[in-house]
């Protein structure tokens, strides 16, 4: 059964907090502060948070950035994820991710379905992998974020959860990465 490992130890990770949108700042990002908010209460630390408008070119720049910072495990991105034209957060991360973890969107828009009906259907939530950095794109609203943490983050970014997590196959992202000996 599916849980928590008390005999493990929690392993805090660091995650950047990416809010993609063209008209808030940080006094209005609410979904930001819900994604801070409930992966610190986690136990988690934010190393960064930017805000980053609408545009393929500035998110995958922040992306970049995030992947090469060895400083930085996991990248959140709040909002750009729906159907409109301005809405290209997932072209800017599939455009860095070296691997898809489809499971992630399917996994989202599952737990949704419950809570927004067919709705969900217009939400391109997806997660990734590049140079052994998560990359999660979340919709931009607080509710979808809480959805997305509540039910798939919290457990797959904490060390301690049974039967796999995240968290204890992070040192082998980068496998593909080194030499053959």
């Amino acid at each position: 059964m599916p849980g928590i490992d008390a005999t493990r130890p929690f392993v805090p990770v660091h995650i950047a907090v990416m809010t993609v949108s063209d008209t808030r700042g940080l006094a209005e990002d609410r979904s930001g502060d819900t994604l801070v908010a409930l992966a610190t209460e986690a136990g988690h630390l934010i190393v960064h948070r930017v805000i980053v408008k609408d545009d393929v070119d500035s998110i995958l720049a922040e992306l970049r950035r995030f992947v090469a910072d060895p400083g930085v495990d996991v990248v959140l991105s709040t909002g750009g994820t729906g159907l409109t034209g301005r809405d290209v957060t997932p072209e800017a991360f599939h455009a860095v991710y070296e691997k898809e973890i489809p499971g992630f969107g399917e996994l989202f828009r599952q737990l949704s379905y419950p809570l927004i009906g067919t709705s969900t259907i217009q939400s391109r939530a997806t997660g990734g992998v590049a140079n052994g950095t998560y990359l999660f794109a979340l919709p931009g609203s607080t509710g979808a974020c809480k959805d997305a943490w509540t039910g798939i983050l919290v457990h797959q970014l904490d060390y301690r959860y049974r039967p796999c997590n995240f968290v204890e196959i992070m040192p082998r992202l980068r496998e593909h990465l080194q030499p053959r000996k």
